[in-house]
């Protein structure tokens, strides 16, 4: 089912000072920003490998992201997955008892298709689906 780790998301309360952090620390540059505002947050992706670091700021008014970071800090926000067929995913997880946070797929960044699986019953992690545009 799963393809490859495609990224992992980091929430982080100032994106531009984050992004200095990575550049200089670690000698990583952004390949692409993107506000989401359905979302609330903006992103950037990170390349490393073949998977991202993704940072995930929240845009003005806070939304999902700002509210995890004022109860959890930055950090760590989930992983997310590569699938060929982000509906099958869905459906055969949800067979197998998995919670689901998105019953369908719905529009994310550059373009793809995504969907989240709750933490609970998945020892923890917040786990993101994505399936690229053919």
């Amino acid at each position: 089912m799963l393809d490859r780790i495609d990224h992992v998301a980091l929430a982080v309360s100032d994106l531009d000072a984050s992004l200095d952090h990575y550049r200089e620390v670690w000698g990583l540059e952004v390949s692409h920003r993107e506000r989401i505002p359905d979302e609330g947050i903006e992103e950037a992706m990170l390349p490393l490998g073949e998977s991202f670091i993704q940072l995930i700021a929240p845009l003005e008014g806070g939304g999902t992201i700002g509210r995890y970071i004022e109860r959890r800090g930055e950090g760590l926000h989930h992983i997310a997955y590569v699938v060929e067929d982000i509906g099958a995913a869905l459906a055969g997880l949800k067979a197998k008892g998995a919670r689901l946070i998105d019953e369908a797929p719905r529009p994310g960044g550059s373009g793809n298709l995504i969907a989240f699986v709750h933490p609970a019953g998945n020892r923890g992690v917040l786990v993101e689906l994505i399936q690229r545009p053919a």
